[in-house]
């Protein structure tokens, strides 16, 4: 009887000590300003971006994305507190700020101080959506946090349209794709050490990749140079 119960109490301790890789312990808005601003700067400092940013739990009307955006105005980048139900990791959020913070650095470019670099993303958001993404994975790196969460965060999150033909945004499937690819060319050690590979929204990512991954493989193996129209 003793034993049972000692043996329920390591039990018990182990439990309450040993958390989940990918648990997130944030539950509110001051938890999420708390962590934003750990991560945030954490990315700026080891990225050396020498353009000043702030970081902000708040909900706004205006937005180009459901979770987050960044302000060309003041440099703010704001994360709304509803995508907390959806961040399993700091990997996902330093996913989504980096993203927003790669978007913040074009602001600074241009004239009147980028003051009106807004309107190169009104103009083509789909190839600066594109550029913010590889320059997360960039971030993510250099950072010490895992890029592949930037697929898991989008598979949770981005929605799903049928056609981006007659869109100025790229189909998040295919999104997520080419940020693998991205991995795979440049970092590829992350892929063979991936800590992802349990993840249920990662496995849901190969799952729906499938015949995508095989043409990148192909591209790969036949050494070509063209670009892959990935499908839907």
């Amino acid at each position: 009887m003793i034993k049972r119960f000692l043996l329920g109490l390591v039990v018990f301790i182990l439990i309450s000590v040993v958390q989940p890789s990918f648990a997130w312990d944030v539950k509110s808005t001051e938890d999420l300003q708390s962590r934003m601003n750990s991560v945030g700067f954490r990315i700026l400092n080891t990225n050396r971006i020498d353009k000043r940013f702030t970081f902000m739990a708040i909900n706004r009307v205006y937005t180009r994305d459901f979770w987050t955006d960044v302000s060309s105005v003041n440099r703010i980048v704001w994360v709304k507190p509803v995508v907390i139900p959806y961040i399993d990791s700091d990997d996902e959020l330093a996913a989504i700020l980096s993203h927003s913070i790669a978007h913040g650095v074009d602001s600074y470019e241009g004239i009147l101080r980028g003051y009106i670099s807004i309107l190169n993303y009104w103009v083509a958001p789909n190839k600066y959506d594109l550029k913010a993404d590889k320059a997360a994975v960039d971030y993510m790196v250099n950072a010490d946090y895992n890029p592949l969460a930037l697929i898991t965060i989008l598979n949770k999150i981005g929605k799903q349209y049928r056609y981006d033909v007659l869109s100025n945004h790229t189909l998040v499937s295919r999104r997520m794709m080419l940020i693998y690819e991205y991995i795979y060319t440049k970092y590829p050690h992350i892929l063979v050490e991936n800590e992802y590979k349990d993840n249920v929204y990662y496995q849901n990512f190969l799952l729906t990749s499938r015949n995508n991954r095989m043409k990148l493989l192909e591209k790969i193996k036949t050494n070509s140079n063209n670009k892959i129209r990935y499908s839907y």
